[in-house]
């Protein structure tokens, strides 16, 4: 079967129908839950911190909820209404822009500690028009300017994408580069063509998010970018609090928390929220 990415354009193949069966589908669930797992680790961002990050290509908000049990703050683009849709029928907390990457971010200078991107770069490689500014190295080359601008200084983003050949590879780190980034290519199990992920990973500024790039995984029981215990181990450790967490942390719908999500929606410029009355969350009585 053809990549999606050569099929259409992700506006018009991520449609109502398709958004919502790529967000209930179990297998896309778990591998955006573990590339976004990998993604964190790679940002190592600080454990006792809460940080404002930037999810590119948010899509129905998959990784944003990753994010948030890992106690950060989200803010959410993607070029599919669709999904955007699914994700504000999802109640998720990040705050959600529908916005073509390919023609820049339209954020300020320094708003963001740090920005992860989930099977979304490869979309940019494939030119829509023949217009030259619809071609792939002048999209990524605004892309990444206006991202390297969207960023505090110092800061981190990564990327973890499918690229169809090496030069695709090599085009995005040279461009990244002309852009003000540092940082390079990451490869989790290499010789594997399953298991095989590529990562980009960029540094903007210097400290604590930069440095040199974390390595590869190559096998399991390989060490984590600290060097402190093993991925997988940490993943096992994270997915039983995810999996505990979902269970206990039930939300409880009461009339604050009722008004709270119409006040978000409105925010978000939602049409048709009802208005709040003295009728808003009461409870119904039993009906016999």
């Amino acid at each position: 079967m053809s990549r999606p990415e050569l099929q259409a354009p992700p506006e018009i193949y991520y449609d109502d129908r398709e958004a919502k069966k790529y967000t209930q589908n179990t297998r896309n669930q778990e591998i955006q839950a573990q590339m976004t797992y990998r993604a964190l680790e790679l940002l190592a961002l600080p454990q006792d911190k809460s940080m404002f990050v930037l999810d590119i290509g948010c899509g129905s908000g998959l990784s944003g909820e990753i994010l948030e049990e890992e106690g950060h703050i989200w803010t959410g683009v993607d070029i599919s209404p669709s999904m955007l849709e699914v994700a504000l029928e999802r109640d998720v907390e990040g705050d959600l822009f529908l916005q073509d990457i390919g023609q820049g971010l339209g954020f300020r200078p320094g708003s963001f500690d740090a920005a992860i991107s989930i099977s979304v770069l490869q979309w940019l490689f494939n030119a829509e028009t023949s217009h030259p500014t619809s071609s792939p190295p002048h999209r990524l080359t605004r892309f990444f300017t206006t991202l390297h601008a969207a960023l505090k200084n110092p800061a981190r983003a990564i990327f973890q994408f499918y690229p169809t050949s090496d030069s695709q590879i090599t085009m995005c780190s040279t461009i990244a580069r002309r852009a003000g980034f540092g940082g390079g290519v990451i490869v989790d199990y290499p010789n594997s063509k399953k298991a095989r992920k590529v990562f980009l990973c960029l540094f903007v500024g210097s400290g604590h998010y930069s440095g040199n790039v974390p390595r590869g995984l190559e096998a399991e029981g390989d060490m984590d970018v600290d060097g402190n215990e093993a991925v997988f181990e940490r993943r096992r450790e994270r997915e039983k609090k995810r999996t505990s967490s979902k269970r206990k942390n039930v939300k409880s719908i009461d009339k604050d928390w009722i008004l709270k999500k119409k006040d978000l929606y409105r925010q978000r410029g939602k049409e048709d929220v009802p208005h709040d009355s003295k009728y808003t969350g009461r409870k119904r009585r039993t009906v016999f």
